[in-house]
C-alpha cells in the first residue's frame, strides 16, 4: 500500500512536453493530504474496528458465559424442580403410610378396646353370677341358721316345760307324800 510519504517523495521525470510542474505539486501536495487524512482515518477505523472486534469477542465470551450460565440455570432449575417433585412425591408417600400405620394402629386399639370390653362384660357376668350365688348360699346359710336357733328354741322351750312339768309332778307327789305323812301322823 502507498503511504503519504512515498506520494510526498514520489519525483517524476521531467520531460519536454510536461505537465506545469507547479500544478502538479499543489495537485499532489492536496493528495496527500487528502491521502494522509484518509490513511490515519483508515488507521483509526482499523484500531476501531480491532477495538469493536475485542469488544465484540468479550461480548460473544459475554454472551457464551451468559448462554452457559442460563443451561446451568436452566439444568438446576430442572432439578430442583425434580427434585421437589421427587421429595414431594416421598412425602406424600411417607404420608400415605403413617394414615395406613395409624388406621391399622387404630383398628388394633379399637379390636383391643373391644376385646377388652368383652372381656369385662364376661367378668362382670362371672362376678355377678358368683355374688348372686354368694348372696343365695349366705341367704340359705341363715335360713339354716334360723331354722336351728328356732328348733333350739323349740326344744329349750319343750324342754323346759317339761322340766316344770316334771317340777311339778314333784311338787304334787311331794304334797300327796306330805299329805300321806301327815295323814298317817294321825291327823
Amino acid at each position: 500500500m502507498i503511504t503519504p510519504l512515498d506520494i510526498q517523495n514520489k519525483q517524476f521525470k521531467k520531460s519536454f512536453r510536461g505537465y506545469k510542474e507547479a500544478e502538479v505539486d499543489y495537485f499532489l501536495d492536496e493528495i496527500v493530504e487528502d491521502y494522509e487524512r484518509l490513511y490515519k482515518e483508515n488507521i483509526e477505523l482499523k484500531d476501531k474496528i480491532l477495538v469493536l472486534n475485542e469488544q465484540i469477542k468479550h461480548y460473544n465470551n459475554l454472551e457464551e458465559t451468559l448462554k452457559d450460565t442460563l443451561i446451568v440455570a436452566q439444568n438446576t432449575a430442572d432439578d430442583v424442580i425434580l427434585t421437589a417433585k421427587q421429595k414431594a412425591e416421598n412425602i406424600v408417600e411417607d404420608a400415605e403410610i403413617m394414615a395406613k400405620e395409624l388406621l391399622i394402629e387404630a383398628n388394633d386399639k379399637v379390636k383391643n378396646i373391644k376385646e377388652e370390653y368383652e372381656y369385662l362384660q364376661r367378668e362382670i357376668f362371672i362376678f355377678k353370677t358368683r355374688y348372686k350365688s354368694f348372696l343365695e348360699s349366705q341367704i340359705i346359710t341363715i335360713d339354716e341358721f334360723y331354722s336351728l336357733i328356732e328348733e333350739s328354741s323349740l326344744d329349750k322351750r319343750e324342754k323346759q316345760e317339761s322340766e316344770e312339768n316334771l317340777e311339778t309332778e314333784d311338787i304334787v307327789e311331794i304334797d300327796k307324800d306330805f299329805k300321806e305323812g301327815i295323814d298317817d301322823l294321825g291327823a
